[in-house]
């Protein structure tokens, strides 16, 4: 999904000297080797693990949809080749350091700015995959099938669909990319138990026109991550499955779950729940440092055996996010005297106006009651007068009709004069990066461009 110039920047920070890709994106590979220290290409064709009559009528679809691929004949390697030629051959012993060895470089930052390789250990990852496994109280051994629709690229995906299926000796149910036809399609006909997402998708499961023809109550447990979850597209998601879908919370510099509501009915509404098995959690003033006591608002840190060793050829960025064990999120958030945590919101997403703190998810969670709001993101935006603004992108649901005077009457009912949004914008969808998360960055970026255009 990468542009070339992306992949350049990934490849010269990691020093990376191998890539593994499809042959259908060679060109853009080759581009990248000739502009990096990149020194071999290994390239697969989807037609490489089709059936033997699907391989054989594969080159005539390409043909016929004007695909064909045409590479060099000496510059790459074949996966499948080389997995003829080493079948049964043990790899050299090589002596692994589970606890300081880095097993991978997870890129972090890329939809808020340059991105940082955060350095996972193996005891990182294998940690985090048993604190999932402990999380799962029904789950049992042999008997599960993920629906892994989340790219295994984004690291909730790697950890809490294809990990966890390992950890589980369980099945999994791959899908390329989140397109809801195919998704119920899948649900339908192979019966997924745990279906790990994004509230997005949850969404487009809820807002289905057809939903009810499909048979989804093989669901019974979800975590959902990499954005608040919407209360109300909680109950109607158990609603339609009778299953169970809770809040998570994680960061890629964490492996990346720390926290997660209960599976077992104990789950609060709003909250990203208690933190997973072996990991210390706390909430410290931003400024100072110091832990703050219970149900005040501050910086969340955690600290555990998923906890990253650092950011890879970035030491001052490590020494500001690593301190004395503690990883610091940059999320501000609160503890109940239960136990359980809330994400008040970003650090950075914070608006401010008139100086007044708005924190743009209690805006979202009031918006997504309304019954004709399908998906919703509020950002801020800059106000001669107010300092900041609250902007609000509203996309309706399919057939419905909203205007700016229902919103605002809907808000002024359930929101603080300085919280409803001043400036309402629909719209037939919002930006969105892989893993089904809003991108604000870029609704931002948007708003920017047209003010500087109106000056």
């Amino acid at each position: 999904m990468y542009t070339e110039r992306e992949l350049v920047e990934l490849v010269q920070d990691s020093g990376a000297e191998t890539m593994i890709t499809l042959d259908a994106f060679y060109a853009k590979a080759a581009g990248v080797r000739a502009k990096t220290g990149l020194k071999r290409l290994v390239l697969t064709s989807v037609a490489d693990f089709l059936p033997r009559v699907k391989r054989a009528l594969y080159p005539l679809k390409q043909r016929l949809e004007g695909k064909q691929i045409k590479l060099p004949e000496k510059d790459f390697y074949s996966l499948k080749d080389l997995l003829r030629h080493y079948r049964g051959r043990r790899p050299p012993e090589v002596e692994i350091d589970p606890e300081e060895d880095v097993a991978l470089l997870q890129y972090t930052g890329g939809t808020t700015g340059v991105p940082k390789g955060a350095m996972l250990t193996h005891k990182n990852l294998i940690a985090n995959a048993l604190q999932s496994r402990a999380w799962f109280l029904q789950a049992e051994e042999g008997r599960e099938r993920v629906l892994a629709v989340l790219p295994f690229f984004h690291v909730y995906g790697m950890t809490v669909a294809m990990n966890l299926a390992v950890a589980l000796g369980g099945a999994l149910i791959l899908l390329p990319r989140f397109r809801i036809d195919e998704v119920l399609e899948a649900i339908n006909k192979y019966q997924p138990t745990i279906f790990p997402g994004a509230p997005t998708m949850y969404v487009a499961f809820n807002t289905h026109p057809h939903i009810k023809r499909y048979k989804v109550s093989s669901i019974k447990e979800c975590i959902s991550g990499s954005a608040p979850l919407p209360v109300e597209v909680k109950k109607r998601f158990e609603q339609l499955t009778g299953g169970r879908l809770v809040e998570g919370y994680g960061l890629s510099e964490a492996s990346p779950v720390t926290h997660s509501n209960p599976l077992d009915g104990r789950d609060i509404a709003g909250s990203i729940g208690l933190p997973f098995p072996d990991t210390e959690a706390k909430i410290v003033d931003p400024v100072t440092g110091e832990d703050l006591p219970i149900g005040q608002v501050g910086e969340l840190v955690v600290r555990g055996p998923q906890v990253m060793k650092g950011y890879w050829n970035k030491p001052e960025e490590t020494a500001h996010a690593l301190k004395g064990g503690w990883l610091h999120t940059g999320d501000i958030a609160r503890m109940d005297d239960r136990g359980y945590f809330y994400i008040v919101d970003r650090a950075k997403d914070m608006i401010i106006a008139s100086g007044y703190n708005v924190y743009p998810r209690e805006v979202e969670e009031v918006l997504y009651q309304h019954p004709q709001v399908a998906e919703v993101a509020v950002i801020g935006v800059p106000d001669p007068y107010r300092g900041e603004t609250v902007k609000a992108f509203i996309v309706p649901r399919a057939g419905e009709e909203l205007n700016e005077e229902e919103i605002t009457s809907f808000c002024r009912e359930r929101l603080a004069a300085y919280k409803i949004p001043r400036l309402i914008e629909f719209r037939d969808s919002l930006p969105k990066s892989a893993v089904g998360k809003v991108l604000k960055r870029e609704l931002r970026q948007q708003e920017l461009q047209k003010a500087q255009g109106q000056t």
